[in-house]
């Protein structure tokens, strides 16, 4: 029995070429000056601490920094708001909310709110969330809906809950 080696040999006698950064033409570097100035503003004005913030970011930090009120609300230990997603006109705002409790058992909540475009009206979803935990977590078919992206598939439904209760 014979046996064939097969042996492929790849050379490139030039190796990694390292070529000189392109030259920029002289009128776009003299473009090039930086960053834009800042806006100056009126004598007496100032931006508030939350001027750079969107509306959707401000739904994240609300509901994020809402995690202790939610665990109170729950009777929990503690709890942790593990994925926020604001509202659009296209989509539903959505919280996942982890909460531990003392004897150690974590209960993972993923809650759907209503649809709507960003920084239209107040959007208080943080405050439905821990009305429906001081409520005593209800169990109802009516506001408890299938959801492929929540950990056991089921989400609850804060705007059906709030037209029923």
């Amino acid at each position: 029995m014979t046996r064939l080696v097969v042996t492929m040999e790849t050379t490139h006698t030039a190796g990694r070429r390292r070529l000189p950064p392109v030259p920029r033409p002289a009128a776009d570097a003299a473009r090039d000056t930086g960053p834009a100035p800042a806006i100056e503003l009126p004598a007496g004005t100032a931006l508030a601490a939350t001027a750079l913030f969107d509306a959707g970011q401000e739904f994240v930090t609300r509901l994020r920094a809402a995690a202790p009120a939610l665990a109170v609300a729950a009777g929990a230990r503690n709890a942790v708001v593990r994925e926020v997603v604001p509202p659009a006109r296209h989509r539903r705002a959505r919280c996942r909310v982890v909460l531990r409790f003392a004897d150690g058992t974590e209960t993972d909540l993923t809650f759907l709110g209503e649809r709507r475009r960003g920084g239209t009206g107040e959007n208080a979803l943080d405050a439905e969330v821990a009305g429906w935990l001081r409520a005593g977590s209800p169990q109802d078919t009516a506001w408890l809906v299938t959801d492929a992206d929540a950990p056991d598939g089921v989400a609850v439904d804060i705007t059906a809950w709030l037209a029923v209760a």
